[in-house]
């Protein structure tokens, strides 16, 4: 026994020497972030070691550390040129009091995290959920990333939705640009929820980087596509990569069509409990900045209509001349609201379908008070090294409010009816300038009669 704990100190102390000496090779846990499952009474903690460890495990308490549980331990190598490893862990803290909070800490006999505080889901629906919602947000000019930090670490949202596009970009430098974007949001992180979507900064050596450092519930097991539920509300998270990545696979786009189609229907034999179904995906369907004629200007935006089938005899076929876009699927469904990112700006859109704007016809006052459409949002202004995105300047017929400052959205779905929008501008040290309340009082496919 006293050998072996020798050894095990010798090889703390050889790992911290290596990692004062050259800042790499330290078991020393990093990266630290919480994802949720489906299951209230859990939640999954990720983080990363630079070197392998003997043992990978979370202790947690409401007051100490009496649990404790095990975890896996997975060797990352990264795609660039220096083929570099990094050690990724995994583990669940289960047992939990819905609503309870909590002290982690994460790592192993070679070192440990600091300790961090998260509330545990609470159970069933009746709640408030708050979020922080954006996209494209890098180490460079990440200038969201201090009032995020302030905000989850006061307790003021309970998750964040991270629209794609990290760091610019993880796999940069041999995937330590990665690191080091890890490292800033871990103030963030580490109390709260951290709940992805792929962008297009993402893709290098197939979406790798992405696939592995997050740990997403359910859909294709890597965090490409999945949902969950949430207080009064069920997220999905998508792709939208599929839809321009297809030396990466044709089926994944299939697949995830099939899956999305499946998951809505299960989604919305559920609306009594969870009335509000948002998706979030990277690449907006609906956006009026003037750098981008891919997806703002496009009339054929393949997220928003699919694949051209090619011929009349295959549109025979198929019984259209497009297959796998998603607006027809979340407006059959009714998907009450989109999170997109990709411009870097902030643009919240009329109720709109099929490039038709569609206002409320119950209220003259509130155009989001029980509108006949879908609701979406670009959240793209968190802030990266490639700066602001320029808008066209009559803007498009579905532009209700723009605005290129640096910051982030708030959302607080109040109840079964009532949802909050905040957009927090940075530039402007915190204020708030824009915000709706969306009215729901009835849910699904049959809510919608944009015509």
């Amino acid at each position: 026994m006293l050998v072996r704990a020798i050894s095990q100190r010798l090889l703390l102390l050889l790992g911290l020497a290596i990692s004062l000496t050259t800042g790499q090779l330290s078991p020393q846990p990093e990266q630290v972030h919480l994802s949720v499952t489906n299951d209230p009474t859990q939640m999954v903690v990720t983080w990363v070691t630079q070197s392998p460890t003997n043992s990978t495990s979370v202790d947690y308490g409401t007051n100490r550390f009496d649990r404790s549980a095990s975890g896996v331990q997975e060797k990352f190598v990264d795609g660039g040129s220096a083929k570099r490893v990094i050690y990724i862990h995994r583990a669940v803290m289960s047992g939990l009091r819905p609503g309870q909070r909590y002290v982690y800490r994460v790592g192993s006999e070679l070192g440990w995290s600091d300790v961090f505080l998260f509330t545990a889901t609470k159970s069933g629906s009746d709640w408030p959920a708050r979020f922080a919602v954006y996209g494209d947000m890098g180490n460079t000019n990440g200038k969201s990333i201090p009032f995020l930090q302030k905000e989850a670490q006061s307790g003021d949202f309970d998750m964040v939705l991270h629209v794609g596009d990290f760091a610019y970009n993880m796999d940069t430098n041999n995937a330590l640009v990665g690191d080091e974007f890890m490292r800033q949001v871990e103030p963030i992180a580490a109390y709260v929820p951290y709940m992805t979507c792929p962008g297009n900064h993402e893709s290098a050596y197939n979406f790798s980087n992405y696939r592995r450092r997050f740990s997403m519930p359910g859909g294709d097991g890597e965090g490409s596509f999945f949902s969950f539920d949430y207080g009064p509300v069920h997220v999905i998270s998508f792709s939208s990569e599929f839809y321009y990545y297809l030396d990466y696979g044709w089926k994944q786009a299939v697949y995830q069509f099939q899956w999305l189609e499946e998951d809505l229907q299960r989604a919305n034999q559920n609306r009594a409990n969870r009335p509000w179904i948002i998706a979030m995906a990277h690449r907006p369907m609906y956006c009026s900045n003037s750098d981008d004629p891919q997806h703002c200007t496009n009339a054929d935006n393949l997220i928003r209509t699919g694949f051209p089938v090619g011929s009349k005899q295959r549109s025979r076929i198929f019984g259209s001349d497009y297959i796998l876009g998603v607006e027809q699927l979340f407006y059959r469904y009714g998907v009450d609201l989109i999170f997109g990112a990709h411009e870097h700006s902030y643009e919240r859109m009329w109720p709109v379908y099929n490039q038709k704007v569609c206002n409320s016809t119950t209220s003259s006052d509130n155009p989001y008070d029980n509108p006949p459409a879908p609701v979406h949002v670009i959240t793209g202004s968190a802030g990266c090294v490639e700066g602001e995105d320029p808008f066209i300047p009559a803007g498009l017929p579905w532009s209700a409010f723009r605005s290129d400052d640096y910051g982030y959205t708030r959302m607080t779905v109040a109840n079964a009816t009532h949802l909050m929008l905040e957009q927090v501008s940075v530039d402007k040290g915190g204020q708030v300038i824009d915000s709706i309340v969306y009215v729901r009082n009835k849910h699904g496919s049959s809510a919608f009669n944009c015509v």
